[in-house]
């Protein structure tokens, strides 16, 4: 066959074939991320696939209206109306409050009170964290102890109402809500297509999918007597949630002594715990962050008999003497982590 010299026409076809075909090619997809102040910390969510303004915009608003329905900082808030009818008659809230305080009940009640919903007259006496934060008197705690108490709260499915028996009873769903809120903005992004990405929630953090590289997520857990953002441990996560506790969060430092924010429902004062840091590890959100306030209250024997009594949930504890405690699971490997602060040991 004669060899024919290739015409420009040609030549300039096979490039455009070229440039169609590389076009095809698919190329990765930078992530984004938007960050808000709500729920009391900063709320960022980091989409690494299909990043849209309209999914961050709904998951945003999602977080936004669980704000304003549960928050005890405003007066129109539905966790605000149940608080100002304690004593006098039920209140009917959303489906969204209803679910949630019916789980905070549900971890009360598996707790031993050691989580309580009620807890919220010592919180505003306290204020740690708050803009008058303060030590209340003998007196004061002594007084507002008996109105901490989760069987007092009358939940009606039916009429899906709440009902705070004793006056002066007040409901913080602090301890929790902020689960809810991560499990439902991972919700939102995934009816917009999201496969891959980190809800972080001012420490519940909650991963959808893996990294777009397949790789596990690695996320870090603070070192509890470091700055924030210097991490003991990084530990790899897929499709789940890590829920850290802490007395490092919020503290009050009064005449030389420390203060910090998480109150111990039988005694009034900030809780005595075996731990500097209690995490949480399950595909709920919610849960882990409803445990991670309980074990870190119950200490070590009691916290882990909890763990145990839920399906799916791992934990890992730090302790004063800088040793890192664990589940089961994790010890088997279920969850991997690294230590990052050599300070830090697991126990033989």
């Amino acid at each position: 066959m004669k060899y024919r010299k290739p015409t420009l026409q040609l030549l300039l076809a096979g490039i455009a074939l070229i440039l169609i075909l590389g076009s095809c090619a698919k190329r990765p997809v930078e992530p984004q991320a938007q960050s808000f102040l709500m729920l009391g910390t900063v709320c960022k969510i980091t989409i690494y696939d299909n990043p849209s303004e309209e999914a961050f915009k709904a998951a945003f608003a999602r977080l936004r209206e669980i704000e304003q329905k549960m928050t005890l900082h405003s007066e129109t808030s539905e966790v605000a109306s149940v608080n100002q009818r304690s004593g006098l008659e039920p209140v009917a809230v959303s489906a969204d409050t209803f679910a949630v305080i019916q789980k905070a009940v549900e971890i009360a009640q598996a707790s031993g009170g050691a989580f309580d919903p009620t807890i919220g007259p010592l919180v505003q006496a306290w204020d740690i964290g708050g803009d008058n934060p303060r030590r209340p008197s003998e007196e004061e705690i002594q007084a507002l102890l008996p109105l901490v108490d989760y069987r007092q709260v009358v939940l009606d499915e039916q009429n899906r109402s709440v009902f705070l028996k004793q006056k002066g009873m007040v409901l913080d769903l602090g301890g929790i809500a902020k689960g809810y809120a991560a499990d439902q903005a991972a919700e939102v992004l995934r009816s917009h297509g999201v496969k891959q990405a980190i809800v972080n929630l001012g420490g519940n953090v909650l991963v959808l999918g893996r990294k777009p590289d397949g790789n596990l997520w690695r996320i870090g857990v603070q070192d509890p007597e470091q700055d924030r953002g210097a991490y003991a441990i990084i530990v790899q996560l897929e499709d789940t949630s890590l829920v850290t506790s802490g007395p490092y969060e919020r503290f009050l430092v009064l005449e030389g002594e420390t203060y910090h924010h998480i109150l111990d429902t039988k005694t009034g004062y900030p809780v005595d715990s075996d731990f500097t840091s209690a995490s949480i590890i399950t595909h709920s959100s919610l849960l882990a962050d409803a445990l991670s306030t309980s074990v870190y209250a119950l200490g070590y024997e009691k916290g882990m008999a909890l763990i145990n009594s839920f399906e799916g949930v791992e934990a890992i504890f730090f302790t004063e003497d800088h040793l890192i405690l664990q589940s089961e699971g994790v010890k088997q490997g279920t969850v991997a982590f690294t230590i990052t602060n050599t300070a830090y040991r697991t126990q033989n």
